[in-house]
């Protein structure tokens, strides 16, 4: 247990539990740390098969701690290198998501090779509502995963996608009864430990595709979220979440 990210190794699968229920599983850099560090820890050891990510509570994460992200740069280099962490991993990744998936909370599902929802999950990327561009390679990732439509809807408006419409739209691998969840991933975590270890890990690259295209486009993302953070948008944009108004923009 470390910094409100609790990790289980049991049979091939570490399990990184997001562990800061009374705060919806918001992330802060300290917690951004130890994933990275369990990423590291994994990817090096040969009794390591798969991970599963899962969060406690009624929510599986509500992205940023918007407070610790605010506070200075620790909190941005935290989170951007947790990104190019999981999406650098080398081996299978499951998620187990419930209630709200926000942010970071859903881009980091895209790096997720099985993702399975309770029916009350909801995934919302509210980035451009916060003045900022979204991260994790979401912008090439979600039109791609969804079609530019839907993507556009969800990054664009800021619109919720519920855990049905993500089935069908292809977010999520399969919808499970919130009560048998976490079990479900557990079962399919530990069929990607059987399976053959350098088929699966060759079939992944595969699927993945050229690294190189998105990881330029994680740094692209990067440079343009550190220019927009510090824009007048994104600043009367926090303001007013943190004043419980609506936030008024200037155009031009």
């Amino acid at each position: 247990m470390s910094e409100p990210i609790a990790i289980i190794v049991e049979r091939g699968v570490m399990e990184i539990h997001i562990d800061r229920p009374d705060k919806k599983n918001a992330l802060t850099a300290p917690m951004y740390r130890a994933m990275t560090a369990a990423l590291a820890d994994a990817s090096a050891r040969a009794d390591i098969g798969a991970i599963l990510f899962a969060g406690r509570g009624d929510a599986f994460c509500a992205g940023n701690d918007l407070k610790d992200f605010m506070a200075g740069p620790e909190g941005g280099a935290a989170a951007f290198a947790f990104i190019r962490a999981i999406a650098a991993f080398d081996k299978p990744v499951v998620a187990a998501v419930q209630g709200l998936a926000v942010g970071v909370g859903t881009t980091m599902l895209f790096h997720c090779d099985l993702i399975y929802a309770a029916p009350d999950a909801r995934f919302i990327m509210p980035f451009v509502n916060l003045g900022i561009v979204p991260e994790a390679g979401s912008s090439l990732l979600a039109p791609a995963t969804l079609g530019h439509a839907k993507a556009a809807a969800m990054l664009l408006l800021g619109e919720p996608m519920d855990a049905a419409t993500a089935d069908q739209a292809g977010l999520v691998t399969a919808i499970a009864p919130a009560d048998m969840l976490l079990a479900h991933a557990r079962a399919k975590a530990a069929a990607l430990v059987a399976r053959p270890p350098q088929a699966l890990a060759l079939t992944r690259r595969l699927m993945k595709g050229d690294p190189s295209v998105l990881a330029a486009r994680i740094e692209e993302e990067a440079e343009l979220f550190r220019q927009t953070l510090a824009s007048p948008e994104a600043q009367e944009a926090f303001t007013a979440f943190f004043e419980k108004r609506a936030p008024v923009f200037t155009r031009g």
